[in-house]
Protein backbone atom coordinates (compact mmCIF):
# COMPACT_ATOMS: atom_id res chain seq x y z
CA UNK A 1 0.00 0.00 0.00
CA UNK A 2 1.14 3.65 -0.87
CA UNK A 3 2.73 5.60 1.94
CA UNK A 4 1.69 9.42 2.41
CA UNK A 5 3.89 12.01 3.61
CA UNK A 6 1.26 13.81 4.89
CA UNK A 7 -2.50 14.24 5.97
CA UNK A 8 -5.50 16.31 5.33
CA UNK A 9 -8.36 15.29 7.78
CA UNK A 10 -11.70 16.11 7.93
CA UNK A 11 -13.06 16.37 11.73
CA UNK A 12 -17.08 16.70 11.82
CA UNK A 13 -18.17 12.66 11.46
CA UNK A 14 -14.46 11.82 11.04
CA UNK A 15 -12.79 12.45 14.47
CA UNK A 16 -15.55 13.28 16.06
CA UNK A 17 -19.75 13.19 15.83
CA UNK A 18 -20.74 16.23 17.21
CA UNK A 19 -20.06 15.94 21.78
CA UNK A 20 -19.75 12.22 20.54
CA UNK A 21 -15.69 10.69 20.82
CA UNK A 22 -14.25 8.02 18.03
CA UNK A 23 -11.55 6.45 19.74
CA UNK A 24 -9.78 5.26 16.98
CA UNK A 25 -9.66 8.69 15.60
CA UNK A 26 -7.45 9.78 18.37
CA UNK A 27 -5.28 6.49 18.14
CA UNK A 28 -4.73 7.45 14.32
CA UNK A 29 -3.58 11.05 15.19
CA UNK A 30 -1.86 10.00 17.76
CA UNK A 31 0.43 7.18 15.26
CA UNK A 32 0.94 10.18 12.67
CA UNK A 33 2.05 12.40 15.62
CA UNK A 34 4.28 9.83 16.93
CA UNK A 35 5.98 9.16 13.46
CA UNK A 36 6.02 13.05 13.00
CA UNK A 37 3.89 13.14 9.85
CA UNK A 38 2.68 16.44 9.49
CA UNK A 39 -1.33 16.76 9.22
CA UNK A 40 -4.03 19.84 8.83
CA UNK A 41 -7.30 18.57 10.22
CA UNK A 42 -9.32 20.22 7.00
CA UNK A 43 -12.83 20.75 7.86
CA UNK A 44 -16.08 23.22 6.38
CA UNK A 45 -16.60 24.13 10.18
CA UNK A 46 -16.26 28.80 10.03
CA UNK A 47 -17.97 28.67 13.22
CA UNK A 48 -15.43 28.46 15.58
CA UNK A 49 -11.33 30.02 15.23
CA UNK A 50 -8.47 27.55 14.64
CA UNK A 51 -7.91 27.96 18.76
CA UNK A 52 -11.23 27.09 19.37
CA UNK A 53 -11.03 23.88 17.21
CA UNK A 54 -8.01 23.17 18.88
CA UNK A 55 -9.20 23.57 22.92
CA UNK A 56 -12.63 21.54 21.82
CA UNK A 57 -10.53 18.76 20.74
CA UNK A 58 -8.01 18.42 23.86
CA UNK A 59 -10.84 18.99 26.26
CA UNK A 60 -13.60 17.14 24.91
CA UNK A 61 -11.78 14.47 23.22
CA UNK A 62 -8.61 14.23 24.25
CA UNK A 63 -6.54 14.93 21.26
CA UNK A 64 -3.67 17.17 21.64
CA UNK A 65 -3.06 19.55 18.40
CA UNK A 66 -1.43 23.53 17.64
CA UNK A 67 -4.36 25.97 16.21
CA UNK A 68 -1.80 25.98 13.56
CA UNK A 69 -2.82 22.79 12.44
CA UNK A 70 -6.68 23.52 11.47
CA UNK A 71 -7.51 24.85 8.13
CA UNK A 72 -11.27 26.27 7.72
CA UNK A 73 -13.04 27.97 4.76
CA UNK A 74 -12.56 31.06 6.74
CA UNK A 75 -8.50 30.79 6.15
CA UNK A 76 -8.76 29.53 2.97
CA UNK A 77 -11.42 32.72 2.02
CA UNK A 78 -8.69 34.74 3.28
CA UNK A 79 -6.22 33.14 1.31
CA UNK A 80 -8.24 33.22 -1.90
CA UNK A 81 -9.36 36.76 -1.56
CA UNK A 82 -5.44 37.87 -1.27
CA UNK A 83 -4.73 36.63 -4.41
CA UNK A 84 -7.19 38.42 -6.27
CA UNK A 85 -6.16 41.71 -4.49
CA UNK A 86 -2.27 41.25 -4.63
CA UNK A 87 -1.85 39.82 -1.41
CA UNK A 88 -3.09 42.91 0.39
CA UNK A 89 -6.88 43.02 1.84
CA UNK A 90 -6.17 46.16 3.43
CA UNK A 91 -9.28 48.74 3.36
CA UNK A 92 -11.33 46.26 1.38
CA UNK A 93 -14.96 46.00 2.78
CA UNK A 94 -17.37 43.00 3.07
CA UNK A 95 -20.57 41.53 4.52
CA UNK A 96 -20.66 38.82 6.31
CA UNK A 97 -23.45 36.48 6.94
CA UNK A 98 -21.14 33.99 9.68
CA UNK A 99 -20.02 33.05 13.05
CA UNK A 100 -17.02 34.60 14.66
CA UNK A 101 -14.21 31.97 13.18
CA UNK A 102 -15.52 33.69 9.69
CA UNK A 103 -15.59 37.05 10.70
CA UNK A 104 -12.27 37.01 12.69
CA UNK A 105 -10.62 35.22 9.59
CA UNK A 106 -11.59 37.99 7.24
CA UNK A 107 -11.00 41.39 10.00
CA UNK A 108 -7.29 39.44 10.75
CA UNK A 109 -6.86 40.17 7.09
CA UNK A 110 -7.41 44.06 7.17
CA UNK A 111 -10.85 44.00 6.08
CA UNK A 112 -13.47 46.27 7.04
CA UNK A 113 -16.96 45.30 7.95
CA UNK A 114 -19.67 47.44 6.16
CA UNK A 115 -23.75 46.94 5.24
CA UNK A 116 -23.76 49.35 2.13
CA UNK A 117 -21.88 48.63 -1.06
CA UNK A 118 -19.17 45.86 0.56
CA UNK A 119 -16.73 44.61 -2.16
CA UNK A 120 -17.58 40.86 -1.07
CA UNK A 121 -19.94 39.69 0.54
CA UNK A 122 -19.02 35.95 2.37
CA UNK A 123 -22.20 34.10 3.69
CA UNK A 124 -21.42 31.00 6.02
CA UNK A 125 -23.38 28.89 8.15
CA UNK A 126 -24.93 30.96 11.11
CA UNK A 127 -26.49 29.83 14.18
CA UNK A 128 -28.23 33.17 14.36
CA UNK A 129 -29.05 34.19 10.78
CA UNK A 130 -31.72 36.42 10.44
CA UNK A 131 -34.02 38.13 7.25
CA UNK A 132 -32.81 41.36 8.07
CA UNK A 133 -28.93 39.29 7.16
CA UNK A 134 -29.92 37.89 4.36
CA UNK A 135 -31.74 40.83 3.15
CA UNK A 136 -28.70 43.04 3.47
CA UNK A 137 -26.36 40.23 1.71
CA UNK A 138 -29.30 39.83 -1.07
CA UNK A 139 -29.23 43.63 -2.29
CA UNK A 140 -25.69 43.94 -1.48
CA UNK A 141 -24.59 41.27 -4.27
CA UNK A 142 -27.65 42.19 -5.96
CA UNK A 143 -26.12 45.65 -6.70
CA UNK A 144 -22.46 43.74 -7.42
CA UNK A 145 -20.94 42.46 -4.52
CA UNK A 146 -19.10 39.40 -5.08
CA UNK A 147 -20.85 36.54 -3.52
CA UNK A 148 -18.05 33.95 -1.72
CA UNK A 149 -19.95 31.02 -0.41
CA UNK A 150 -17.44 29.44 2.27
CA UNK A 151 -18.71 25.18 1.57
CA UNK A 152 -21.80 23.83 0.06
CA UNK A 153 -22.78 21.37 3.16
CA UNK A 154 -25.96 21.08 3.05
CA UNK A 155 -25.85 18.89 6.07
CA UNK A 156 -23.74 18.48 9.46
CA UNK A 157 -23.16 15.71 11.30
CA UNK A 158 -23.80 16.09 14.82
CA UNK A 159 -24.79 13.63 18.13
CA UNK A 160 -28.41 14.55 16.73
CA UNK A 161 -28.08 13.57 13.57
CA UNK A 162 -28.00 15.83 10.31
CA UNK A 163 -28.77 19.22 10.91
CA UNK A 164 -28.45 22.32 8.51
CA UNK A 165 -25.17 23.33 6.91
CA UNK A 166 -24.07 26.53 5.50
CA UNK A 167 -25.56 25.33 2.12
CA UNK A 168 -28.44 25.77 3.08
CA UNK A 169 -27.68 29.17 4.39
CA UNK A 170 -26.22 30.38 1.54
CA UNK A 171 -28.32 28.58 -1.43
CA UNK A 172 -31.56 30.99 0.55
CA UNK A 173 -29.10 33.87 -1.16
CA UNK A 174 -28.47 32.17 -4.19
CA UNK A 175 -32.11 31.84 -5.02
CA UNK A 176 -32.78 35.59 -3.79
CA UNK A 177 -30.08 36.83 -5.90
CA UNK A 178 -30.34 34.42 -8.92
CA UNK A 179 -26.06 34.06 -8.70
CA UNK A 180 -24.19 31.46 -7.55
CA UNK A 181 -21.86 31.95 -4.68
CA UNK A 182 -18.45 31.15 -5.80
CA UNK A 183 -17.23 28.31 -3.22
CA UNK A 184 -14.16 27.88 -1.53
CA UNK A 185 -14.45 24.84 1.23
CA UNK A 186 -14.96 21.17 0.29
CA UNK A 187 -15.31 19.83 -2.49
CA UNK A 188 -13.24 22.71 -3.97
CA UNK A 189 -10.11 22.54 -5.02
CA UNK A 190 -9.56 25.66 -3.54
CA UNK A 191 -9.12 24.95 -0.04
CA UNK A 192 -7.20 21.88 -0.85
CA UNK A 193 -4.59 23.55 -2.65
CA UNK A 194 -4.13 26.16 -0.12
CA UNK A 195 -4.02 23.25 2.76
CA UNK A 196 -1.49 21.99 0.50
CA UNK A 197 0.72 25.32 0.42
CA UNK A 198 0.43 25.49 3.89
CA UNK A 199 1.83 22.27 4.73
CA UNK A 200 4.69 22.58 1.90
CA UNK A 201 3.65 19.06 0.48
CA UNK A 202 2.56 17.83 -3.24
CA UNK A 203 -0.81 16.57 -4.02
CA UNK A 204 0.68 13.17 -5.13
CA UNK A 205 2.53 12.38 -1.74
CA UNK A 206 -0.80 13.71 0.51
CA UNK A 207 -3.78 11.68 1.58
CA UNK A 208 -7.08 13.55 1.97
CA UNK A 209 -9.58 11.74 4.53
CA UNK A 210 -12.47 11.98 5.53
CA UNK A 211 -16.65 10.50 6.34
CA UNK A 212 -18.15 12.15 3.11
CA UNK A 213 -17.83 11.40 -0.32
CA UNK A 214 -19.59 14.21 -1.26
CA UNK A 215 -17.38 16.84 0.23
CA UNK A 216 -14.26 15.22 1.66
CA UNK A 217 -13.93 12.51 -1.14
CA UNK A 218 -14.82 14.68 -4.01
CA UNK A 219 -12.18 17.36 -2.88
CA UNK A 220 -9.56 14.97 -3.28
CA UNK A 221 -11.26 14.01 -6.63
CA UNK A 222 -10.94 17.33 -7.78
CA UNK A 223 -7.35 18.61 -6.40
CA UNK A 224 -5.64 15.05 -7.92
CA UNK A 225 -5.60 14.14 -3.85
CA UNK A 226 -5.62 10.19 -3.18
CA UNK A 227 -8.34 9.82 -0.21
CA UNK A 228 -9.08 7.67 2.35
CA UNK A 229 -13.32 6.92 3.12
CA UNK A 230 -13.74 5.88 6.71
CA UNK A 231 -17.66 4.81 6.99
CA UNK A 232 -18.05 6.71 10.71
CA UNK A 233 -20.15 9.71 9.43
CA UNK A 234 -22.54 11.22 6.39
CA UNK A 235 -21.94 8.56 3.60
CA UNK A 236 -22.82 4.83 3.35
CA UNK A 237 -21.09 2.04 1.53
CA UNK A 238 -24.04 1.00 -0.69
CA UNK A 239 -24.11 4.75 -1.70
CA UNK A 240 -20.80 4.88 -2.47
CA UNK A 241 -20.63 1.54 -4.70
CA UNK A 242 -22.85 3.11 -6.99
CA UNK A 243 -20.35 6.04 -7.82
CA UNK A 244 -18.53 6.06 -10.48
CA UNK A 245 -14.88 7.43 -9.22
CA UNK A 246 -13.96 5.40 -6.08
CA UNK A 247 -12.52 6.50 -2.82
CA UNK A 248 -8.67 5.53 -3.48
CA UNK A 249 -8.84 3.68 -0.12
CA UNK A 250 -12.00 2.80 2.30
CA UNK A 251 -12.09 1.56 5.82
CA UNK A 252 -14.71 1.13 8.44
CA UNK A 253 -12.58 2.46 11.36
CA UNK A 254 -8.88 4.30 11.07
CA UNK A 255 -8.16 1.13 13.10
CA UNK A 256 -7.70 -0.38 10.24
CA UNK A 257 -5.21 2.54 8.31
CA UNK A 258 -1.70 1.94 8.95
CA UNK A 259 0.34 5.41 8.26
Amino acid sequence: MKSYSAYLIDLDGTIYRGSDRIPAAKRFVERLQAKHIPFLFLTNNTTKTPAAVAENLSKNHDIHVQADQIYTPSLATVSYLKAKNQGDLSGKTVYVIGEIGLVSALLGAGMKLVEQNPDYTVVGLDYDVTYHKFEVATLAVRAGSTFIGTNADTNLPNERGLVPGAGSVISLVEHATQQQATYIGKPEAIIVNAALAVLGQEAENTLIVGDNYETDIRAGINAGVDSLLVYTGVSKPEVVAQKEIQPTHQVNSLDEWEV
